[in-house]
């Protein structure tokens, strides 16, 4: 997959968004071949879908719906994934989607910073991390000591460092084997607010494009001048 970007990226498919400030994962530009492209799959889509036939008409819907429609249609309550969190990049990962690993656990119950002091500060908090066999343990212990600084340690000093065999587990982070956090749900919408001053109403970006096309069909029915069973088709954003 890394390859495919660098090479999308090279030929002006795809760039990163805001790569000048370190980028924001999960978001992409298009660059000139990349929207050209785009552009003519999306009219491609819409001539064969649409255009060529008797039995579909268009519908191009707000990104923005009233919130009571994704509370209706169970997206507020139960739209979420399970997900864990990584301490050190703060990358997200689905529980589901983590790939079992074999390996080696390093087990550190702490550790203790520098200090000008004579009493250093030491943080008596678990840490581990996993790595496939024939790395070198260094990589663990740079892991482990990035975990503790981030936790305001200075120079941390690993305490305790135990090993143990690891076979299909999915509790670290396949990037650089960091413990990852507890399962926990991730509601998947995208949260905004309506309104130029406070209170401003809650609103939600859509999470999928349909959700407009089920409101709006009576409307639909009503002005197309179609008979059931006939399609909407809709070409937009969806934000999850």
């Amino acid at each position: 997959m890394e390859k495919i970007v660098s090479l999308c990226k090279r030929r002006g498919f795809i760039y990163p968004s805001s790569e000048i400030y370190g980028g924001i994962n999960g978001f992409w530009d298009y660059g000139p071949l990349g929207a050209e492209l785009k552009r003519n799959v999306k009219e491609l889509w819409w001539r064969s879908v649409v255009l060529q036939r008797d039995d579909v008409v268009g519908l191009e819907a707000t990104i923005i719906m009233h919130p009571q429609i994704w509370k209706a249609s169970g997206h507020v309550d139960t739209f979420a994934d399970l997900m864990v969190e990584c301490p050190i990049t703060k990358k997200r990962f689905r529980v589901d989607q983590i790939e079992p690993q074999n390996g080696l656990i390093y087990h550190y119950s702490g550790a203790a910073g520098e200090s000008l002091v004579i009493i250093k500060p030491r943080i008596n908090e678990p840490f581990s991390v996993l790595l496939t066999e024939g790395k070198n343990p260094e990589s663990a212990r740079k892991i482990a000591k990035q975990y503790y600084e981030q936790r305001g340690l200075m120079n941390p000093v690993l305490a305790d460092e135990r090993i143990e065999r690891a076979v299909k587990t999915n509790r670290y982070n396949p990037e650089n084997g960091a413990l990852l956090s507890e399962p926990r749900p991730f509601n998947l919408m995208f949260k905004t607010f309506v309104g130029a001053s406070e209170p401003a109403e809650e609103a939600y970006l859509r999470p999928e494009t349909a959700q407009a096309i089920f409101a709006q069909f009576k409307n639909v029915l009503e002005t197309s001048r179609q008979k059931v069973p006939f399609g909407i088709a809709q070409i937009g954003k969806a934000f999850r």
